[in-house]
């Protein structure tokens, strides 16, 4: 919890609650559905929260925005990312129905209003969105034609509606086919070793 505060010091009462309650839920899920690492759960705060949150050094979802999680698994980048901006609204989206069961419980146990889940490909899913967030779920070409046409096309914030991706190592052949896509080292916002090969990368849709 301290990492968290240090690099999100105004986080509100409420969402310290919510944040401090993740560690203890996420390890009773993991011994019954494995959505974590074995080595990752006792580093929750710096490989799942925090990680996730970097999308937030990037754009400050403003409210009212529609965000859709592809490939959320046990709610990665999704949950931390609606506790920062409950004024906007999330889709958590997996073709994995089991691990959509930590996703609920945890909504539930926490009480976050603004997390809708769906047992769903992203290419079934009839709405738009502002923003679709994803981490480590699949090349960039692929979410980008698996999202093609769920993009709404009012803009309200200084990016273009689009994807944002976090990604980790060598992605450079990755982004290299993909037309207006932008590397941000994660790096730049946090000091921890943990994030030096890490990055967000945002693809105007």
């Amino acid at each position: 919890m301290e990492l968290l505060l240090k690099y999100f010091p105004a986080l509100s009462q409420e969402q310290i609650r919510q944040f401090a309650l993740l560690p203890k839920i996420y390890s009773e899920w993991n011994e019954k559905i494995n959505v974590i690492s074995r080595k990752d759960i006792d580093n929750l705060f710096e490989r799942h929260i925090l990680h996730s949150l970097s999308i937030a050094k990037f754009i400050e979802f403003k409210s009212g925005t529609k965000v859709m999680d592809l490939g959320t698994g046990g709610g990665f980048p999704g949950i931390p990312l609606a506790i920062l901006f409950p004024e906007s609204r999330f889709h958590l989206v997996d073709s994995i129905g089991k691990k959509l069961k930590v996703v609920e419980a945890v909504k539930d146990e926490i009480g976050l209003k603004n997390v809708f889940v769906f047992h769903a490909r992203a290419e079934e899913m009839s709405f738009q969105y502002d923003f679709v967030v994803s981490r480590a779920v699949a090349p960039l070409a692929d979410l980008l034609a698996w999202t093609k046409g769920k993009y709404s096309a009012k803009d309200h914030h200084a990016v273009h509606n689009g994807l944002i991706c976090l990604k980790g190592g060598n992605i450079d052949e990755e982004i290299s086919v993909v037309k207006h896509a932008r590397k941000i080292p994660i790096a730049g916002y946090y000091n921890d070793d943990f994030f030096k090969d890490k990055f967000v990368v945002y693809c105007e849709h």
